[in-house]
């Protein structure tokens, strides 16, 4: 019996306080109105981004469905829809492309006015909610929630895909891969030969040392304080890594220590305030380029001396790694399948999809780099 039009009965992990274990929860979601597709998915990643809701680092309206890395099939779609139909292999895009913002029109810029990732309502674009729960509305996080057996997104945050892609390793192409990949390649620009900083060697830190090789990087070095991502950041590419609380210097100076005196590129994948400022001081003064991809705690702010960009550094920032989504995700899918490069490095646990506050647990005691979900 067809499912179109009717509203769905299935599980969800919902957050209902902060710092509190998700609860797998029996949801209800409404069919998609006027230019919404509904998705069962198939595969989520946990990204650091639904921690940071999590801990309260970044404010989303609760009770809230998190997710957004996320991979699945259409089931069914509302009025006007016209870019996927009932049975299409999709990724759910955290960070839409609505094709009509001055963002979208600009070839440079990808952070497309749509998005609800700035101020969060936690609705799709009509204001409304698709979710409830024990009576409830439940809120939709950057219009993707994917922590579902369902979901419901709007068209503009939904795109196809190749439908033999393995969505349990591509789903990592809606969030973590291309915002590591795309730092290196689209924002920083890489040169062949060039020396490279990445600060942080999680699953978007993994993602920009394989940028930096791509772009052919000579000398990329890994900075984290978990030795145990050394061994996967070489596999990807790194030439070298070490852990910053083995010295008693900051990270810049340990880099002169050793012989690395002109740093081309460095990039900030840990989201703190003090690596922030640490891949700026890393780059060289007169040329180098550092830009910032993880997310600080927003009650943070930076404080820096302009005397650091203006003897000639230059300082970027990007959400995705600057791609149009709609665009370029259905085009890294197909590099991924031609073996252009790896993920499964960067997988270290599957789980089921119950088993979400396991996954947690592993990412706050950094024993997984991505941990992704099947549904």
């Amino acid at each position: 019996m067809s499912t179109a039009g009717k509203a769905i009965k299935c599980k969800a992990a919902v957050l209902w306080e902060l710092n509190k274990p998700f609860s797998i929860e029996e949801i209800e979601v409404a069919p998609p109105k006027a230019y919404e597709v509904r998705i069962k998915l198939l595969a989520t990643g946990i990204c650091g981004s639904d921690d940071h809701v999590f801990r309260g680092h970044i404010f989303t309206p609760l009770p809230v469905i998190l997710g957004h890395e996320g991979a699945g099939i259409v089931e069914s779609i509302g009025e006007g829809v016209t870019e996927v139909k009932p049975g299409d292999t999709v990724i759910p895009l955290c960070v839409p492309q609505c094709g009509k913002c001055v963002v979208c029109k600009n070839p440079e810029a990808s952070f497309c006015m749509k998005n609800d990732m700035i101020n969060h309502r936690g609705t799709l674009q009509d204001g409304t909610t698709r979710f409830t729960c024990r009576g409830k509305p439940i809120y939709h996080f950057f219009g993707t929630s994917t922590f579902s057996e369902y979901t419901v997104v709007d068209e503009i945050s939904v795109v196809k895909i190749d439908a033999a892609a393995p969505l349990e390793k591509v789903c990592l192409i809606g969030c973590g891969f291309p915002t590591g990949y795309g730092s290196a390649l689209n924002i920083a620009k890489v040169t062949p030969g060039s020396t490279c900083v990445v600060i942080g060697l999680g699953g978007v830190g993994l993602s920009t040392v394989i940028g930096c090789k791509a772009a052919g990087a000579a000398r990329i070095i890994g900075v984290d304080i978990n030795k145990s991502k050394f061994a996967t950041a070489k596999e990807l590419g790194a030439t070298e890594c070490f852990n910053p609380q083995d010295f008693k210097k900051p990270i810049h100076e340990v880099l002169k220590e050793m012989n690395c005196e002109v740093v081309d590129f460095s990039f900030d994948a840990a989201g703190l305030i003090d690596t922030v400022v640490e891949a700026l001081l890393c780059c060289h003064e007169a040329f180098g380029v550092s830009v910032i991809i993880g997310v600080p705690p927003r009650s943070e702010n930076l404080s820096v001396s302009p005397m650091l960009l203006l003897t000639g550094r230059t300082w970027k920032g990007a959400v995705l790694g600057g791609f149009k989504t709609k665009d370029s995700i259905p085009k890294l899918v197909t590099d991924f399948m031609a073996n252009k490069f790896p993920l499964d490095p960067l997988i270290t646990h599957v789980l089921p999809f119950e088993n979400i506050n396991e996954g947690f647990d592993l990412l706050h005691t950094g024993k997984s780099i991505r941990t992704v979900m099947k549904i």
